[in-house]
């Protein structure tokens, strides 16, 4: 049996399913070889399949053979009969004469057009059809290729020029520059209150607030990637200003409100959550090879929700996804500016400023390798273009940072820098494992023990892997495989809300899922109901969703994780997070919405505790 064309098929089904799986679904680092060899294969098997694939079937094939007796002069058919030959040649007395007459009936075989494109046969009569079918499977692997190498080759993005907002307190705003051209240099910066400017239509401005100079850069260079940093300090709160460059580069922000009281624009502490984007994905032949699709999702909303700021809790590029080209600081430079060189980028940032932790794929995938390399290449941009703008470290040269903004307190972790590794020793619960290293642990702690300010009943704990460990997929990676570390921190919680009328929350991402999970202390325990833990996990904001179910709540387990909801579908998912007072101000809600795929889908509402006051009940609702 010719076994060309059952090659031809394999081949062919391979390519296509894992293109679109790598283009569509997940683009994995496996599927690139896969459809790469899989595409060689299908073309030397698919040429021998054509060439011995006939146009015609064969209807009728008959031999008459007609014998003739010379001596008599009588003739005989015989229909394919070899026995008067026989017995002619034995008796050799007699000879015979032979006339053989084949009769073949052929009819043009149909072009089989489906199963051509379906299966990436040649189509036995139509080269146009065969044509396509193979057309098909390169141009499949051609968007691989592009997908993989276009943004990185074509766009490196070195003259990029911009300005970004990061954290903006209620007296200051940090501003991240960048620009390369050194013949804009130097560059002034100036602001002013933007809130009572006035205009006259279709004319200038006939009355303005005064520009006030926020400083000068005189030299930027490679060593910074062109970026620098600046705050504007002696800010009013709750105020909008306006900044402008002189490199014509100009955004606007507003100042916090005063800690424990919401602006005067809105009663509510409004803030995002999210983490995890790739540009490009899923894939669109026709887009721009730098456009991140979920950014499409919040640009919708970012106006009618008013936000303070977004946490992004990690995976801001994927370097390593879907192929590493290198392991030198100007990869990883590369990677951050294609971000914020990316058409959809100005949307999202505008209005909105960025607050970033680290996670593994500024890094390497699952990083747990402390400063090895490439850890000194990774941090360098996450230092210049993310830490340098974000709320103070704890102390000079860490990576992780703590701030308090009108209604609520945030701590956010550093999961990746000083953990210890995730399978020394295998054993999860063992006290020799650190997600955060002694430093860290301690500074977490004393976080969470410090009164919080009047107004404010809530405190964030930032991780950028989940907290639960009802993720059963690669659990290993996330809090799950520091169980005894996490119990310290989950105890010093349910302190907070059993000693105070402050909630603990939890806020999470990397799964590339959404869940929402309760921590409720042990039932005859020391803590109250009240006190329980909770966890709101989302990602990505743009990038794949995995299609198995990988988080499931075990019952048996101790302390309990209560799954509240589970929502693991879509490719753009992020957090809304609402604070607001309770009427006498002793309490305070917060109401977190989910927004997937530009659909709000879920809301739930938990409320701060009572105080200390007794036991206090299960104050929470969806």
């Amino acid at each position: 049996m010719d076994p060309w064309p059952a090659l031809t098929v394999i081949s062919s089904l391979t390519i296509r399913g894992s293109a679109y799986a790598f283009l569509r679904w997940i683009p994995g680092h496996h599927f690139p070889p896969i459809v790469l060899y899989s595409l060689i294969v299908f073309l030397v098997s698919f040429a021998l399949t054509s060439r011995e694939t006939s146009p015609y079937k064969l209807l009728v094939d008959e031999v008459d053979i007609v014998v003739a007796d010379n001596d008599k002069g009588d003739v005989r058919a015989e229909d394919n009969d070899d026995s008067a030959i026989s017995d002619a040649d034995s008796d050799g007395d007699e000879e015979v004469e032979l006339d053989i007459k084949e009769t073949i009936v052929l009819d043009e075989r149909d072009p089989q057009i489906f199963k051509t494109l379906l299966l990436g046969l040649p189509s036995p009569t139509s080269p146009i059809w065969s044509l396509v079918t193979m057309a098909i499977n390169i141009t499949l692997a051609l968007c691989v290729a592009d997908m993989i190498f276009r943004g990185p080759l074509l766009y490196p993005s070195h003259d990029i020029s911009f300005t970004r907002v990061g954290h903006v307190s209620d007296s200051a705003a940090n501003l991240l520059i960048r620009e390369p051209d050194s013949s804009k240099l130097p560059i002034y910066i100036s602001y002013r209150n933007a809130e009572n400017v006035e205009y006259e239509s279709e004319k200038i401005v006939y009355s303005e607030n005064p520009w006030k100079t926020a400083g000068q850069i005189y030299w930027l260079s490679n060593e910074t990637d062109y970026t620098y940093p600046l705050t504007i300090n002696h800010l009013t709160p709750s105020t909008r200003y306006e900044y402008a460059a002189s490199n014509n580069q100009s955004g606007h922000f507003q100042t916090a409100a005063n800690i424990g009281e919401t602006s005067p624009h809105t009663p509510k502490f409004t803030f995002l959550t999210s983490s995890c984007i790739k540009p490009r994905f899923p894939y669109n032949p026709l887009g721009h090879p730098l456009e991140i699709p979920g950014f499409r999702h919040l640009a919708q909303w970012i106006p009618k929700l008013q936000a303070s700021f977004m946490l992004f809790l990690g995976d801001f590029i994927y370097v390593d996804v879907p192929r590493r080209f290198g392991v030198d600081k100007e990869i990883y430079r590369r990677e951050y500016r294609q971000v914020y060189a990316s058409p959809s980028w100005p949307a999202v940032s505008s209005s909105l400023p960025w607050i970033h932790v680290l996670d593994d794929h500024e890094i390497a995938n699952d990083w747990d390798a402390n400063t090895t390399s490439p850890y000194p290449s990774a941090i360098d941009p996450f230092a210049h273009y993310q830490a340098s703008i974000n709320p103070p470290p704890a102390y000079e040269g860490a990576t992780y940072y703590s701030f308090t903004q009108s209604l609520a307190s945030f701590f956010l972790l550093d999961t990746r820098s000083y953990r210890t590794p995730e399978f020394v020793p295998a054993n999860p619960s063992s006290p020799s494992k650190s997600m955060l290293g002694e430093t860290q642990l301690r500074h977490l702690l004393a976080f969470l023990r410090e009164p919080s300010p009047p107004g404010v009943h809530w405190k964030f704990v930032i991780s950028s892997i989940p907290f639960t460990r009802n993720w059963r997929f690669n659990n290993a990676d996330t809090w799950a495989g520091y169980l005894h570390e996490r119990q310290i921190i989950l105890e010093a919680m349910w302190d907070v809300g059993a000693t105070s009328s402050t909630g603990v929350v939890v806020l999470s991402g990397d799964r590339h899922e959404f869940a929402a999970t309760s921590f409720p202390p042990p039932a005859g325990g020391k803590w109250p109901l009240a006190a329980t833990v909770h966890e709101f996990s989302t990602s990505p904001l743009s990038m794949f969703y995995l299609p198995v179910r990988t988080y499931v709540e075990n019952e048996e387990e101790e302390p309990k994780e209560v799954c509240i909801k589970y929502l693991p579908d879509g490719n753009s998912k992020f957090g809304v997070v609402e604070i607001e007072k309770v009427s006498g101000g002793e309490q305070s809600l917060l109401r977190f919405r989910l927004v997937v795929d530009g659909e709000e889908v879920w809301a739930y509402v938990v409320s701060s505790p009572p105080g200390g006051k007794g036991r206090g009940k299960d104050a929470v609702w969806g």
